[in-house]
């Protein structure tokens, strides 16, 4: 069998060595065909939210389903005996100023990202990032009764729920108005997609670290 694999490889390193023909160049540029078809100045977000939205639409999925395979997963273990969380001044400082830091970035990928470089994902690993270095500083009751208060499972089904209605009607051919080009309101969808995802990864996020902390003790 080694022979097979052997032969695969050197079939393949031949290949790459064979100089092959360069695309033929397009009347048109690419990028500036998805920034016109999206309205936005982030050709990244016009994929992702346009030309890709099927990839986008089981990316959330996948994501949906990792928050709740990591519930399923430890809910029949004993919860940690002890949680240290950290204790060092400095690090505690260091660590909420982080958490600061990244929570306004990633308000800012929310809401800016289809228009400079970020978008909803971004957004949502900042947030969830904050959330984990305030976990890290934070008694776990602490944390714990602030997703029950601001109902973070609530709100995290809801962006789901909407966000999968918008997308099939964006499929479906249904749109917003687009606005003026490069300005906060313009877009027509996308950015509402954006802050839709960014809920979504935050408040997943914040659900992943907390049944870590509570089943596995890990800060």
């Amino acid at each position: 069998m080694k022979w097979i694999y052997i032969a695969a490889c050197a079939a393949f390193f031949v290949k790459m060595l064979v100089p092959f023909e360069p695309a033929p160049e397009l009347p048109f540029s690419i990028v500036d065909a998805i920034v016109q078809d999206s309205g936005v100045p982030n050709a990244v977000a016009g994929i992702l939210f346009r030309n890709r939205l099927y990839d986008t639409i089981l990316e959330v999925v996948v994501f949906t389903i990792a928050v709740g395979g990591a519930h399923f997963l430890l809910e029949n273990e004993h919860p940690a005996a002890t949680i240290r969380p950290i204790t060092d001044p400095p690090a505690i400082i260091m660590a909420r100023l982080g958490s600061t830091i990244a929570a306004l970035v990633g308000i800012e990928l929310a809401l800016r990202g289809h228009l400079s470089p970020g978008g909803g994902f971004a957004a949502g690993v900042a947030g969830g990032t904050a959330i984990g270095l305030a976990a890290m500083t934070s008694p776990p009751e602490r944390m714990a009764a602030a997703y029950e208060r601001w109902r973070a499972a609530f709100w995290e089904k809801v962006s789901v729920g909407i966000f999968l209605l918008l997308a099939v009607m964006t499929l479906a051919g249904a749109e917003l108005p687009r606005g003026d080009f490069g300005t906060l309101i313009s877009g027509g969808i996308l950015p509402v997609l954006n802050v839709l995802v960014a809920v979504k990864v935050a408040l997943g996020s914040w659900a992943i670290v907390l049944t870590f902390i509570r089943h596995r003790g890990l800060l």
